[in-house]
């Protein structure tokens, strides 16, 4: 888990690296804190009026955390294809989310927990990925929750239940940016 004073550093620099490419500025500077540095999957989550905006992350590390945050705001906000790209007057509205992952692992489906795991299916060279908060916001059974899965990654309800087909779970430590710290909410 992160402390208070690591998860205010990453809150702090999303909105700094959306302000500067609002701007048209450089990317800012990493935080000096040593537990920011490791290599973690990351996602990070936009809502605006507690609708999904934008979420955009890695599953497996590729960047110390810092700076997979720093990179992921930018994509979660104008990458993201399911929505317009974020616009200037929208970032004072952010309420923004951080789930870092842990590792992915083999998950044999009568092992899934709803709130615990989140998954990743992959079958057939498509993948999809679902983060363990998603199952448990929509009130979802393990098989809704595999279903789903499936259905992100473009592969018919039941590819779950394939001899040949991989699922993986993780768990995510989820950290939501306190009202008093972000925009106007």
């Amino acid at each position: 888990m992160l402390a208070p004073d690591d998860q205010r550093l990453l809150f702090q620099l999303v909105r700094a690296a959306l302000r500067a490419r609002f701007e048209g500025a450089p990317p800012p500077p990493l935080p000096a804190s040593e537990a920011l540095a490791p290599e973690r999957g990351v996602f990070v989550t936009l809502r605006r009026g507690g609708e999904l905006r934008g979420c955009i992350g890695h599953s497996t590390p590729r960047a110390p955390l810092a700076a997979a945050v720093r990179e992921l705001a930018c994509a979660a906000a104008f990458d993201d294809r399911r929505f317009e790209p974020l616009e200037a007057h929208e970032q004072a509205d952010l309420e923004i989310e951080l789930s870092v992952l842990t590792p992915l692992e083999p998950l044999a489906a009568a092992d899934l927990v709803v709130g615990r795991h989140g998954l990743v299916i992959r079958h057939r060279g498509r993948s999809g990925l679902l983060l363990p908060q998603v199952a448990s916001e929509r009130g979802w059974t393990p098989v809704e929750f595999l279903v789903a899965t499936c259905r992100k990654a473009g592969l018919p309800p039941d590819a779950w239940r394939a001899a040949d087909c991989e699922i993986l779970g993780f768990e995510a430590e989820r950290y939501e940016e306190p009202a008093s710290d972000g925009g106007s909410r």
